[in-house]
């Protein structure tokens, strides 16, 4: 990071760090309360009506717009990271010791916080929207604080900077995946990391996305996304069977037995004078970093996640975007990282990792497994097309959610304008990578931490609109009266 970021991250750290810390921890509490309460059978729409993608194909579409393509990006590089420079000062870097809580401090950052902070944006909205009939914005959470105000000057701006998050939280993930894809060609063909080679990508996965986004939700993004599943599934496992195996699954399990031990203290743990010195760093490094950046991400996420969950119950909405997810990062970087940890201590004629370029971590990995050359090189093959999917899938959802907050919340998009945001969203890539490289990334990166920041306060504010109008739904047996909160249920939205 340059002095800038760092500069940033540190004022937010030492002045608002707090914020972050109880903010991401309420919206944690509030999905658990919402999963175990009455208001679990609440269904995402009228009574009588029931989701409109099956429950893969709707797990497949939140989880490669969520992260799939960070996952792939960091999946062997953070573990190796933090195994390097371990957040607490008793455990020494780089060695078999650390394995445990560098895990551990992977899936605090990638497990059940960012995905609530999604649930908090997604399940408020998906309930106004579909049950209460106002229009899928993230003013409407605020329906039952502000009144019809929700949509004047205050909704118009939580609106405006859930666009803008959106764009440039896009265009960072983008551009993390075209390095990635760069990266990937450089490995097998020798193609020059560039500026010439990441235009090239850039415009010929974005012709790729118009195909997509013309065929609509269900021919294109439904079907890609669990396409990119499966794949992503069965390079996984493929790591897996070649890969350090017995390694790799004592790194899973302690892993994730570690992050659940710690998970409320670290909760609750932020830079202040009474912390560790070390322990403060890591969270403002880190920690602060990842909960600004999932937050300025959810506008997209939940926007996506509310749009695709018409007619689902908020219980199975909430087990499905909190814990499969958790369980899918815990294999993920049990694998991909547990097979670059074992590596990185233990590989013998392996000089480690390049962890100034998170780009390159994975494609090593095929390297250094214990491959053929050609079947190494298939692999890296593999890998540069689940990277590819993922970027398309992030720009056809991404090319939705903002056509729909630019058109008031419909959720009748117009595909011509839907292709319009997709080349957008590509332009803003391009340039970006162009211009500025990494350093452009980085600042941006920075930009969406303090973006972040608002944002968590809105997100507070939207679930407490939730929790008001969930406490005046009738309790079971209860009957049914007509009441001014009773909004006018959403028809079905439209697929295509």
């Amino acid at each position: 990071m340059g002095p800038v970021t760092e500069g940033i991250q540190a004022g937010i750290g030492e002045n608002f760090g707090w914020l972050y810390m109880l903010a991401t921890t309420f919206f944690l509490v509030a999905a658990l309360l919402l999963l175990f309460s009455r208001f679990g059978n609440i269904r995402l729409g009228p009574d009588d009506s029931r989701p409109e993608f099956s429950t893969l194909a709707w797990f497949a579409m939140l989880f490669t717009t969520g992260m799939g393509i960070g996952l792939v990006f960091f999946g062997v590089a953070e573990p190796v990271t933090h195994l390097n420079t371990p957040r607490s000062e008793e455990l020494a870097a780089g060695e078999p010791e650390a394995v445990g809580e560098a895990f551990a401090s992977t899936l605090f950052h990638w497990s059940f916080h960012p995905w609530a902070i999604y649930i908090a944006l997604g399940l408020s909205l998906g309930y106004f929207a579909f049950r209460k009939g106002l229009p899928l914005r993230p003013a409407s959470a605020l329906y039952p604080l502000l009144g019809d105000r929700a949509f004047g000057w205050i909704g118009n701006l939580v609106d405006i900077l859930a666009v803008f998050g959106t764009i440039f939280g896009l265009a960072t993930s983008l551009g993390l995946g075209t390095m990635q894809i760069n990266s990937g060609l450089n490995h097998v063909f020798g193609i020059p990391v560039s500026g010439l080679s990441q235009t090239v990508i850039i415009c010929v996965i974005i012709a790729i996305t118009l195909f997509s986004v013309m065929s609509g939700i269900d021919k294109g993004l439904r079907r890609l996304s669990v396409l990119n599943l499966g794949l992503a599934f069965l390079l996984m496992f493929f790591v897996f069977l070649v890969g350090p195996k017995l390694w790799m699954t004592s790194a899973m399990f302690t892993g994730a037995g570690e992050y659940l031990a710690n998970i409320v203290p670290w909760s609750l743990s932020f830079p202040s004078p009474m912390a560790d010195a070390t322990a403060a760093a890591f969270s403002t490094d880190w920690t602060l970093f990842y909960w600004g950046w999932w937050i300025s991400w959810s506008p997209f996420v939940g926007i996506f996640l509310a749009r695709i969950s018409y007619g689902r119950k908020i219980r199975e909405f909430v087990l499905g975007a909190l814990f499969a997810p958790a369980v899918i990062s815990v294999l993920w970087f049990g694998v991909f990282g547990g097979a670059g940890a074992y590596y990185e201590l233990f590989g013998e004629g392996f000089a480690g990792f390049n962890l100034d370029d998170e780009a390159e971590a994975t494609y090593q990995l095929m390297n250094v497994l214990p491959l053929a050359p050609i079947v190494a090189t298939l692999a890296s093959l593999f890998l540069i097309v689940v990277v590819t999917i993922f970027f398309i899938t992030s720009a056809d959802s991404g090319s939705l959610v903002v056509d729909m907050l630019t058109n008031g919340g419909t959720t009748k998009p117009v595909r011509a304008q839907r292709a319009f945001w997709a080349v957008s969203m590509g332009a803003v890539t391009l340039i970006l990578l162009v211009l500025g490289g990494e350093d452009a990334l980085t600042a941006l990166q920075a930009a969406s931490v303090s973006t972040g920041l608002p944002f968590a306060v809105v997100l507070v504010f939207m679930l407490l609109g939730l929790f008001m109008a969930l406490s005046k739904e009738r309790k079971p047996g209860e009957p049914k009266t007509v009441r001014a909160e009773d909004y006018r249920p959403a028809p079905r939205p439209d697929r295509s």
